[in-house]
């Protein structure tokens, strides 16, 4: 007979793991040949159980290592003053584990200021690491981060990874793998310079917590949310809040029948002249204070799903929205208890406003309701 081979693949006890086995090779370009259609992240998961398929490829043998680190590279701003990164001591197997690719001493304790001829630095995480949380908080020296190389999938954590980084211009995520992540909280707080983040495939299917995650990009014009899956959030707090610059928002995929808290969400995104909220799912809802204070272009809202049987604050909701003139509520039902304090605030140009299912009885809960 001729060349010929027989491959088994059988899932074993672990779900992720396989096990390969061959036989009858004379030729192993035959081998070659029928792997060449397969993707590197597929022969390198075959790969990872079976090193004689892997020596019998001519693969890398630390090709799998490789495949599971998360590569970065980084390039400095001209800024002089504050920290380039984080870095806590190696033995500690709770933090990260950063190794530079061109150490120079691994950047003199971290700082560039000494170093002004470096352009490009590449980082490697150790596989250890779940958590990325606070990975560049507060490093103000960092003008681009590239993550060339994130097929992890143990990432759970990602709470202040870019906050404070307030001369970051530039974030490639496209690589970024966030199945496993819980916590986005205060992601990009404080990424005044950054002009756009594209999201469109980050998977957000487990997080929980968005709690001011853009809140002061200051300078953000373009936010490509397509991807996002909300279904788990409880906490979108503060989450647009401070991104003047922000002409458009569109989020019709936003599911948030797990929410509780919209307090601030939209809180002085004073560009933004239109929101069509018709989607959001409110039921849960308990607090709504600062929702829109301070959207001074907003002439166009729709909030007809909205249902606030269980909101128990609306305290500065609308204030302040100037250019508003018509605002439709009539489906809002407003408990005793709820807090209306200056709602209608500085709503100069309001002419039309209808909340014919009010129910307010309560007077001490509407100060300068308007």
């Amino acid at each position: 007979m001729g060349n010929y081979m027989q491959i088994n693949a059988q899932k074993s006890k672990n779900q992720n793991e396989y096990t390969v086995g061959f036989l009858g090779i004379k030729n192993i370009n035959i081998l070659k040949l029928i792997f060449s259609t397969i993707s590197q992240k597929k022969i390198l998961e075959i790969n990872k159980y079976n090193k004689k398929l892997q020596k019998r490829l001519g693969l890398n043998i630390d090709a799998y290592i490789d495949y599971q680190k998360i590569i970065i590279e980084i390039i400095p701003s001209e800024n002089k003053r504050g920290k380039f990164i984080n870095i806590q001591n190696k033995k500690d197997e709770s933090y990260y584990h950063i190794y530079f690719k061109d150490s120079k001493e691994e950047i003199k304790r971290y700082y560039l200021i000494e170093y002004d001829n470096v352009t490009k630095i590449k980082i490697i995480i150790d596989s250890q690491i779940t958590s990325l949380s606070k990975l560049f908080e507060d490093c103000k020296c960092i003008k681009s981060i590239n993550f060339t190389n994130f097929y992890r999938k143990n990432i759970n954590d990602m709470s202040y990874m870019f906050s404070g980084c307030s001369s970051l211009e530039e974030l490639n995520l496209s690589n970024f793998n966030t199945i496993n992540v819980r916590d986005m909280s205060n992601m990009f707080l404080g990424c005044w310079l950054l002009k756009e983040i594209d999201l469109s495939n980050i998977k957000t299917d487990k997080v929980t917590n968005m709690y001011g995650m853009f809140c002061s990009c200051k300078s953000l014009i373009k936010l490509n949310l397509s991807g996002f899956n909300t279904i788990n959030v409880t906490n979108m707090s503060l989450l647009f809040c401070w991104c003047n610059s922000l002409k458009e928002l569109n989020i019709p995929n936003f599911k948030t029948y797990n929410v509780t808290d919209m307090s601030n969400m939209f809180n002085q995104c004073s560009s933004i002249k239109q929101l069509d909220l018709y989607n959001f799912n409110t039921k849960n809802i308990i607090n709504m204070s600062y929702m829109f204070d301070g959207c001074k272009s907003l002439i166009d809202i729709n909030l007809s799903s909205f249902n606030t049987k269980k909101v128990t604050t609306m305290c500065h909701m609308f204030s302040e929205c100037s250019s508003l003139k018509a605002l439709n509520l009539s489906n809002f039902i407003i408990n005793i208890n709820t807090n209306m304090t200056e709602m209608f605030c500085s709503c100069n140009s309001l002419e039309d406003l209808n909340f014919s299912f009010f129910i307010y009885d309560n007077e001490k809960n509407m100060r300068r309701m308007f």
